[in-house]
């Protein structure tokens, strides 16, 4: 399964043109000559790592929307559209939350949930799910996404993402500066700019530590779907449907959503290496944890 999404992309496309543009403009630098400024490179670090997050989170919908072609159902034309916008409005209603927009697209076995708010969010399920479960295998996978919306996990996530991009920023130019003004001597440079070896560092750093921060990201984004499925057990009254829902997807193809909404869908998770950074636990390990509820 293919790792990236397009709340981690956005997320890191914002961070690299705002901190690449500051950069031209002379704001950033964690120094002039030999002197480390680490309140104003913290500043720094802070107003880039956490404006690619926020943004990230504030375009999740309509970014959702345009990446599966997912169809909001404003007015329900059959059955299933009906059925299935009364399902999610009384999750919702048993949740706490304000009703979301419900929609479908095309593909295999999937759903998944996005925006910003809890009272403002959009669950969207596959054709393909819809097709190869029962109404109550279905059920299950809308109070997996419900228990996601109610349970705050896209302002959590930006939260977390914000952090990490501020220790990968940060880091990035402390060991930049190091390089530039303690290897390659460069801190008596006329104006007291940096050198090339303080750039190219910094570009090196942020891909390296961007991956160990990714590893974090994906523990937490692994740690949610336990939780999103605990929650669907609860709103459900049984993590029966749940796990029927989760052995259904181990038996029929998974639905691989677009590279770039990956980690906000229900299916997912590898062993291996890349285990660390999937963002989805493997599905007999969610249904094993389900099965702790029901004994």
């Amino acid at each position: 399964m293919k790792r990236i999404v397009l709340f981690i992309a956005t997320n890191l496309a914002v961070m690299l043109v705002l901190s690449l543009v500051l950069s031209l403009l002379g704001v950033g630098n964690p120094a002039r000559g030999s002197t480390l400024n680490l309140g104003s490179l913290l500043v720094f670090s802070l107003v880039v790592g956490f404006t690619g997050s926020i943004f990230s989170l504030l375009i999740s919908k309509p970014m959702a929307k345009w990446s599966t072609g997912a169809r909001v159902i404003d007015n329900p034309t059959s059955s299933t559209e009906l059925w299935l916008v009364n399902t999610v409005r009384a999750l919702s209603e048993r949740a706490g939350i304000g009703m979301p927009e419900v929609a479908v697209y095309d593909g295999d076995a999937n759903a998944f949930a996005t925006g910003a708010f809890k009272n403002s969010a959009l669950v969207a399920v596959s054709t393909g799910l819809l097709e190869s479960m029962n109404r109550d295998e279905v059920e299950a996978v809308l109070g997996h996404e419900i228990a996601h919306v109610a349970n705050g996990d896209m302002v959590t996530l930006t939260l977390i993402q914000g952090v990490v991009n501020t220790f990968v920023v940060f880091m990035a130019r402390v060991v930049g500066f190091f390089v530039d003004n303690v290897l390659l001597k460069n801190n008596n440079r006329e104006g007291g700019g940096r050198g090339i070896g303080y750039f190219v560092t910094v570009m090196v750093c942020e891909v390296l530590f961007g991956l160990l921060a990714s590893i974090i990201v994906a523990w937490f984004s692994r740690q949610r779907e336990f939780r999103a499925d605990a929650g669907s057990a609860k709103l459900l009254g049984s993590p029966t449907p749940m796990m029927h829902a989760l052995a259904r997807l181990g038996g029929v193809p998974p639905g691989e959503l677009p590279q770039s909404m990956q980690a906000l869908g229900i299916s997912g998770g590898k062993g291996g290496w890349g285990a660390l950074f999937a963002t989805h636990p493997p599905l007999e390990q969610r249904i094993a944890a389900l099965r702790g509820i029901q004994s």
